[in-house]
C-alpha cells in the first residue's frame, strides 16, 4: 500500500506540486498519472523515487514505512524508477545489463534466485529475448526502453514507477509491454505507477487513475470515473467525448479545442 500526504515540491523558488494527496494505492495494482505537459508528472513521479525533495511535513509511505527517512539501501531495494529519457547506454550486452540490474537491488550481495535462465526468460517476455547479446549501445530507441524495463523487473521492486514507458514503443509492444506490466504487478504485488498521454490505453489496461493539472490533484479513482468530457476539458482544454467501442470498452474522440480552460 502506497500513501502520499501533503507532498509538496519546489524547484528553487518555483512550486511545481503544492500540496498533494493520494491514499490507498494498493499493491497488485497499476495507476495511470495524467495530465498536460508540464502539469507536475515527472516531478511527482522522481518525488516518490526520491530524487526531488520534498517539503518539510510531507509524507510518502509504503506499507507503512516512511520512504523519506529510509536508508539509501532500503529505498534502492523496494522503489525503481525507470526514467522518460533513459541515460547514455554503457557498453555492455543486454543480458549483461539485466543481470547487473538484479544484483543492484541488493547493494553488496549476490541477488539470490536470479540465474540464467530468470532473466533470458523476462527478455524473452518482453520480446526482446534475440536480442540478449546485442551491445545496448546499438539498440534502437524502442529497444532500449524494453531493456529498461527489463532492468527494473528483474528487481522486483515493491514500488515501480515508470515515465512515459511506451513513448518509444509501436503499437504492437504497447500492447504487449501494458498486458506484461499489468500481469506482473498483480502476481507480484507491485504498486506500480505510469506515467501516460495516451488515455485509450489507461481506460484500456490501469486499475486506477490520478490526474494532475498544475501540480494539484484534479481527479483520482478508476480511469473511467476520471477520464471524462469534462475533465478532458478542464484539463486538457479539449472537447471530447468518452463512448464505448462495439467491444464496450470505453475510447477517448477529440471533437475539438475548448475556447477557454478553467
Amino acid at each position: 500500500m502506497l500513501d502520499i500526504q501533503n507532498i509538496g515540491v519546489a524547484y528553487g523558488q518555483r512550486r511545481i506540486i503544492e500540496s498533494l494527496t493520494v491514499e490507498g494505492l494498493a499493491a497488485g495494482t497499476v495507476t495511470c498519472l495524467l495530465g498536460p505537459n508540464g502539469s507536475g508528472k515527472s516531478t511527482l513521479l522522481k518525488a516518490l523515487a526520491g530524487l526531488n525533495k520534498i517539503a518539510p511535513g510531507s509524507s510518502i509511505r509504503l506499507d507503512g514505512q516512511e520512504l523519506s527517512r529510509a536508508s539509501f539501501e532500503t529505498r534502492a531495494r523496494q522503489v525503481v524508477y525507470v526514467p522518460q529519457a533513459l541515460p547514455a547506454a554503457v557498453h555492455l550486452r543486454v543480458f549483461e545489463s539485466v543481470l547487473v540490474a538484479a544484483n543492484a537491488s541488493l547493494p553488496g550481495q549476490r541477488a539470490g534466485g536470479v540465474d540464467v535462465p530468470t532473466v533470458q526468460s523476462l527478455l524473452e517476455r518482453l520480446g526482446v529475448g534475440h536480442l540478449s547479446l546485442r551491445y545496448i549501445d546499438e539498440l534502437s530507441g524502442g529497444q532500449k526502453q524494453l531493456v529498461g524495463l527489463a532492468q527494473a523487473l528483474i528487481r522486483k521492486p515493491r514500488l515501480l514507477l515508470l515515465d512515459e514507458p511506451l513513448s518509444a514503443l509501436d503499437l504492437n509492444y504497447q500492447f504487449h509491454v501494458m498486458d506484461l506490466l499489468s500481469q506482473e504487478t498483480r502476481e507480484n504485488g507491485l504498486v506500480t505507477i505510469i506515467v501516460l498521454h495516451d488515455l485509450n490505453i489507461a481506460l484500456r489496461h490501469a486499475d486506477y487513475a490520478l490526474m494532475i493539472r498544475q501540480g494539484d490533484l484534479f481527479a483520482h479513482g478508476s480511469p473511467s470515473a476520471v477520464i471524462t468530457p469534462h475533465a478532458l476539458a478542464q484539463v486538457y482544454g479539449v472537447r471530447a467525448r468518452v463512448e464505448p467501442c462495439s467491444r464496450g470498452v470505453p475510447q477517448v474522440m477529440i471533437d475539438g479545442l475548448e475556447a477557454h480552460v478553467g
